[in-house]
């Protein structure tokens, strides 16, 4: 209870309420208060406050449309700095929040957007799980250098795709050809990739920006073929009478049928059905990001790459070959989707020609 004393004092009477304001606040809080004392004479087991913090923050997110990756991110942090207080009056301390996103720069050294990242959460948590409408969590950041990326040339993605299964081997083909990043791969649904046009358009991307990139011809024919074999699956499904794929928050609102539609299945769909962790319906969700990166991995050790090879390598490697073909920094980073040209600038570092010593070197090879 000293937490609810502690946010009636800073959250409530510290700001112009109304008189029905106060009565719906003092109602809500008595009720809270009661309900403890009964929980704690009938000897019920509560959650602790990391619990009570990770799924107050999954909640919160699923009504505000957040993605349910964002939302684990923000309960694995929230959940992190929960742990790092006392009680609940220490969690509700923005002065807290500072002290541990400090840690995290001064003891812990995690990379820039590690810092980021637990930044976002814990101003999602004091602004919309607290109710705190003004929160300062200025911590200074350290910058990280920033690392080259890893890039493959044309034979050791050659390589890679041999060593892929016929599913993941086209998703590769496509993230490479188009420049995606592996979230926004898995994602597509059959009208995102226009085979006329040559075009795939991601929606809801990096910063839940929409942008057009580009589609190899080459690949048109395996596409084509590909959404002939994802169409049987999706007929199947539909005679099952299964629920239909899931769809944006606001859009399944409008339309709660429309994932049964052809249109909305996804590209790469999963061979089984797994549980909507939101819904718990049980339904065909896509190509899992991770069952993906594993087998890109695992394909890499094959081909006997030695770098470490992540799907993200496909997109560097995009970007680096259009780069060494002539294209311009600003039409790379609109298919990229890079907000700020600073960004993209770094693929200009593994596309430098090779410099050679005038002499040679000064030793014999072998």
């Amino acid at each position: 209870m000293d937490a609810a004393r502690q946010f009636w004092k800073d959250q409530v009477q510290s700001k112009p309420r109304t008189d029905w304001q106060l009565d719906q606040w003092a109602q809500a809080f008595r009720w809270y208060g009661e309900w403890l004392r009964w929980a704690e004479q009938e000897g019920v087991k509560t959650a602790t406050l990391e619990e009570r913090v990770r799924h107050a923050v999954n909640r919160k997110g699923a009504q505000r449309g957040l993605a349910l990756t964002t939302r684990r991110s923000y309960q694995s942090w929230a959940g992190r700095f929960a742990r790092s207080v006392d009680d609940e009056r220490g969690a509700m301390d923005a002065g807290n929040g500072r002290d541990f996103l400090a840690s995290l720069v001064s003891e812990k050294k995690v990379s820039f957007s590690t810092q980021k990242q637990a930044l976002n959460a814990l101003a999602f948590f004091f602004k919309e799980v607290c109710g705190m409408e003004e929160v300062d969590l200025g911590v200074k950041f350290r910058k990280t250098p920033r690392r080259i990326p890893v890039v493959l040339d044309l034979r050791e993605v050659a390589a890679v795709l041999a060593n892929l299964s016929p599913t993941c081997r086209l998703a590769a083909k496509l993230q490479y050809g188009s420049g995606l990043r592996i979230r926004e791969l898995v994602n597509l649904r059959i009208k995102d990739v226009d085979l006329d046009r040559l075009q795939v358009t991601i929606r809801g991307g990096k910063g839940d920006q929409d942008r057009v990139t580009t589609l190899p011809e080459s690949l048109v024919a395996d596409l084509r073929t590909w959404k002939q074999k994802v169409r049987a699956l999706h007929e199947e499904d539909r005679k099952q009478g299964l629920p239909g794929v899931a769809l944006p928050k606001a859009l399944e609102r409008k339309w709660p049928r429309a994932g049964e539609q052809w249109q909305w299945m996804w590209l790469f769909p999963s061979e089984k059905l797994t549980e909507d962790p939101d819904t718990r319906i049980e339904r065909r969700h896509h190509l899992h990001p991770g069952s993906y990166g594993n087998a890109l991995r695992e394909a890499a050790k094959l081909a006997g790459i030695e770098r470490r090879v992540t799907s993200h390598a496909l997109r560097h490697s995009f970007a680096t070959h259009l780069l060494e073909s002539g294209t311009d920094i600003r039409t790379l980073q609109e298919l990229l989707g890079h907000a700020d040209v600073s960004t993209t600038m770094i693929y200009c570092q593994p596309s430098r020609p090779t410099l050679r010593l005038p002499c040679g070197l000064p030793w014999r090879a072998g």
